[in-house]
């Protein structure tokens, strides 16, 4: 008596030799505004006139941003106040902390290169925020009074 073998289909991977969209999930496009023959012609679909017939309103994707159905808008409804100056340039921060990942003097360059500031991306300032690991040397680069003094403190040096 022969064996029972069962043959069994072999089973092709999914490639991108093989994808197909899913049967009825893609549709053409809706060509609009094509002439008269095409159905969608003149108003292209949108009707006379009226808010909805507009462009930059109820198409997919909402309307006009901050458009609230004809009530005040908020930034209208809101108070203004206050200042902002347009030339404020904030510092990079530093932690005493993090220099021990800097290998030698600190310097802006050396400080790009561990990864702790970016380059040339503006003012870098040191803070007393941790300890100082040992003696460095700090060149170049702003600090606090604080971080001045606990540099100075732990046998490093400071120069401006």
């Amino acid at each position: 008596m022969a064996k029972n073998v069962e043959t069994t289909a072999k089973v092709e991977k999914i490639g991108l030799h093989n994808l197909a969209a899913a049967p009825g999930s893609h549709r053409d496009r809706k060509r609009i505004g094509r002439g008269p023959g095409s159905g969608k012609g003149k108003t292209s679909g949108k009707g006379h006139k009226g808010i909805k017939a507009r462009s930059g309103h109820h198409g997919p994707g909402g309307g006009k941003p901050a458009f609230e159905g004809g009530q005040m808008p908020i930034t209208r409804r809101l108070p203004k106040r206050g200042f902002t100056n347009p030339f404020r340039e904030d510092a990079e921060v530093i932690r005493l902390d993090d220099l021990r990942k800097v290998s030698g003097d600190v310097t802006p360059e050396s400080l790009a290169e561990a990864g702790l500031v970016r380059r040339n991306h503006g003012k870098i300032k040191l803070l007393a925020n941790g300890k100082v690991a040992g003696a460095v040397t700090v060149r170049g680069v702003k600090m606090s009074t604080a971080a001045r003094e606990k540099i100075v403190a732990a046998g490093g040096t400071v120069e401006d």
